[in-house]
């Protein structure tokens, strides 16, 4: 029994109204096994084209044969990092991009990973295929939740490495960002800006990045394939507007988020702790997805609940009262 089967004999689509209504569509989709492919960046707005891969491997089905990373090369200066699902379920996206003097990664890991020999490898193999001098690291975080901060004492073990903390404050501090969450920071690289942009809502400290050279807007867990859990949805709304803000005014490759949850038939995704995921939903989503988000947000009105959209689902709640 394939993956969509297991899904739909769960009856994942039960909960759902209008999941009901494309359930012969869903069937179908499970039939033909769609398939992601291989597509360049839009460069109409001048942008650094990349690309990216059909597949990407997950975790299984046999753990041998799975290395702990994937790398794909975006394009020379942009690389994409998935941890394999045999080392962690979750299975998270870093991203690693350089400039003319640093080097920024997102997020370190999950689980017992050694990624910073890694990433110190990658950066290395960098400047002797491009014959540039060696680039200073820096690390910045998504969020600061557990499957994205493993390998951060790797890193703060290294002098020669600029460590952001996972804090509001820090991140504040190192991008410039005179008001959180309401202001916009930024990092140069080097020839290359990335903003930050804070969007808490999933949590205090998450941010959006955006990277001013190819247009790709990372947006962690706060928008990708899969459940987005909103523990504070008021904080949410307002980062869903704000961010709906900032698209309007920049050209968007595509927004890449830090996991894969969803499957490619539309609604259905695949339980916690799933580790192999051969009919996963492709990594990249659209800016159409930020509105998308923004829209859900404001059908919520406040009232926290579970709303399913074809690519994500959102899973809203009201902040608890933070005990003295």
């Amino acid at each position: 029994m394939d993956a969509c089967e297991v899904a739909i004999c769960e009856g994942r689509i039960s909960g759902y109204g209008k999941l009901r209504k494309v359930f012969a569509a869903a069937i179908l989709f499970c039939a033909v096994g769609a398939q992601a492919v291989e597509i360049s960046e839009p460069n109409g707005a001048g942008l650094k084209p990349g690309t990216l891969p059909d597949h990407w491997m997950t975790g299984g089905p046999n753990c041998v044969s799975v290395p702990d990373w994937q790398v794909h090369e975006y394009n020379d200066d942009f690389y994409i990092l998935r941890e394999s699902g045999c080392i962690h379920f979750e299975k998270p996206f870093l991203y690693l991009i350089f400039g003319n003097e640093k080097a920024l990664l997102e997020d370190t890991g999950a689980g017992e990973v050694q990624t910073a020999p890694f990433v110190m490898d990658l950066l290395a193999k960098w400047a002797k295929r491009t014959k540039h001098a060696p680039v200073k690291l820096v690390v910045i975080h998504s969020h600061a939740h557990g499957d994205h901060i493993a390998g951060d004492k790797q890193f703060q073990a290294m002098p020669e490495v600029e460590f952001i903390d996972h804090t509001p404050e820090a991140v504040s501090k190192a991008a410039g960002i005179a008001k959180w969450p309401t202001d916009i920071g930024s990092i140069d690289l080097g020839g290359r800006v990335v903003d930050v942009i804070p969007i808490p809502g999933h949590n205090d400290a998450s941010i959006t990045l955006y990277d001013r050279v190819t247009g790709n807007l990372l947006t962690g867990d706060s928008l990708y394939p899969g459940r987005l859990t909103v523990p504070d949805l008021p904080a949410g709304a307002e980062s869903a507007k704000r961010l709906v803000a900032f698209v309007e005014t920049h050209p968007i490759a595509y927004v890449l988020g830090t996991h894969i949850e969803q499957m490619r038939t539309p609604y259905l995704d695949y339980p916690r702790g799933t580790t192999y995921q051969p009919a996963e939903h492709a990594l990249a989503l659209t800016r159409g997805s930020v509105f998308e988000l923004n829209q859900v947000f404001l059908d919520m009105n406040g009232t926290p609940r579970t709303v399913a959209e074809p690519e994500f689902t959102v899973i809203s709640r009201k902040p608890t009262a933070k005990k003295n």
